[in-house]
């Protein structure tokens, strides 16, 4: 197998499946802080990108030396991923509820819970390294930097989205964007379950 159109675009088309969570939760954030600056939407579009950059990787490397581990991790994916999720979003919602008519400050999304929402959006990628076994390093190499440019672009856009629908929704999203975290994750795991 051969860097063709055809491996072009099933890696465009992989970066745009495996995105859909990450521009979810980017759009959650988005109306979590609607008066976000740039630099910290290009930090957190970055944080996503770079776990679907890695995920796949480390699936590649799972499938070409320590397979049987993986397969044996692979049933727990959906409920890492409802757990933190779920944890995170319960905590805007939380949040939300009990300061609900206070002051219109929004809570600032801090690097440790950006890392855990990327692992939990990004956590299914693994299973990318299955798909991508058939290729060489530098194949899959250029397929998870594919996958995660698609990505940065995308969480660009949910960011955007949330930032500016935040600021017309400012009293309840923190409320929404809680709940839209919490639904992320069981979509994830009823997807992964069933």
């Amino acid at each position: 197998m051969d860097m063709n159109f055809l491996f072009f675009a099933n890696s465009v088309l992989l970066g745009v499946g495996l995105a859909m969570d990450a521009f979810s939760v980017s759009m959650a954030n988005g109306l979590n802080e609607p008066q976000m600056h740039k630099g910290k939407m290009i930090g957190i579009a970055g944080v996503f990108a770079a776990f679907q950059i890695l995920m796949p990787l480390i699936g590649w490397v799972c499938v070409h030396t320590a397979v049987r581990y993986f397969t044996a991790f692979e049933p727990f994916i959906p409920w890492i991923a409802l757990a933190l999720l779920a944890s995170i979003g319960g905590k805007m919602l939380y949040d939300g509820i009990r300061n609900k008519g206070e002051s219109e400050e929004t809570v600032c999304l801090g690097m440790g819970e950006l890392v855990v929402q990327g692992i939990a959006t990004s956590i299914d990628a693994l299973s990318v390294g299955f798909t991508i076994a058939d290729y060489n390093a530098l194949m899959a190499l250029a397929a998870a930097l594919i996958i995660g440019v698609v990505t940065f672009i995308i969480c660009m856009a949910g960011l955007a989205i949330g930032e500016k629908f935040g600021t017309k929704l400012a009293d309840k999203a923190q409320i929404l964007g809680g709940v839209i975290l919490i639904l992320i994750g069981l979509e994830i795991f009823i997807t992964g379950v069933c």
